[in-house]
């Protein structure tokens, strides 16, 4: 991989169903992402694209255009077909980090990759305390070390406005805004390089979107994460994204620098989405 590159994926596919010859022989043979014969949902097909260090990357597309998919791909958390996926911070970027076994792949999940999903629920503990949710990931890394964990937590946690006297509250009892504060806290809790944040405003009010969005620009400031922004929402990746990849059935329709793509859109898709913020 090139050195100014934090990620680097190849050629990813990731099928869902047991494809049929028709399908396996060219995908592409179909209008939308879904074979006709066997019904196989074809939901990344031949997607490359690299990162730059310290960059800000987002992902843009209609539902089912396969942007959940390719992050949680990037989070080595869905079987792919092919393709191949290199990140700087693991060993220089010179092993396919989809082929390394369990144990490796834990390894990076824990300290090289941080990830914060659209549903709180999927990225925390709600019964536990915030505090608790943050401490998994320490410990998840290794963190043995009680007053180590205590000091990291409340440092976070105090770092994105969750006030102290709260942290040992569990976060079914915050607003969806607190949330999202607190699964950001947890990500980015052993300081991993890479940061992926899927939907992260969506479903939110206005004044708290604005918040979070305003947290997500100061943690890449000053923690100096590359960070993968996926949004339906053109405004959002607009105000944080230094490039923008636009996806529609599984594949990658364009990609260029985010004002280029919003000023001057050359696919026929990317221009209906930019009219629609118009």
């Amino acid at each position: 991989m090139n050195e100014p590159f934090a990620l680097s994926l190849e050629g990813l596919v990731v099928r869902h169903g047991d494809a049929c010859a028709r399908c396996t022989r060219n995908p592409d043979s179909f209008q939308r992402n879904r074979c006709p014969d066997c019904g196989s949902i074809w939901a990344a097909r031949d997607i490359s694209l690299r990162v730059r260090e310290g960059e800000i990357l987002g992902i843009v597309g209609e539902s089912g255009s396969g942007k959940s998919t390719l992050m949680r791909a990037l989070y080595l958390d869905t079987e792919t077909v092919s393709g191949s996926y290199y990140l700087k911070s693991y060993r220089g970027g010179e092993e396919d980090v989809f082929k390394v076994n369990p144990r490796k792949r834990k390894h990076i999940r824990d300290h090289l990759l941080g990830m914060v999903y659209q549903n709180p629920h999927s990225g925390l503990r709600m019964p536990y305390s915030s505090s608790a949710n943050v401490a998994e990931k320490l410990i998840a890394a290794g963190n043995r070390s009680v007053a180590s964990m205590m000091g990291r937590t409340n440092s976070l946690l105090t770092h994105i406005e969750i006030p102290i006297n709260r942290v040992k509250e569990p976060p079914r009892n915050f607003s969806g805004g607190m949330q999202q504060r607190v699964q950001i806290a947890k990500a980015v809790a052993n300081n991993p390089p890479i940061l992926l944040l899927d939907e992260v405003s969506t479903g939110l009010d206005l004044s708290v979107q604005a918040r979070v969005l305003d947290l997500i620009k100061r943690v890449q400031r000053e923690f100096g994460v590359t960070m993968i922004i996926v949004s339906h929402d053109l405004a959002v990746v607009r105000l944080l994204a230094d490039r923008t990849v636009v996806m529609l059935d599984g594949r990658i329709v364009e990609q260029g620098v985010t004002d280029q793509i919003m000023e001057d859109p050359q696919h026929v898709y990317t221009q209906t989405l930019v009219n629609s913020l118009l």
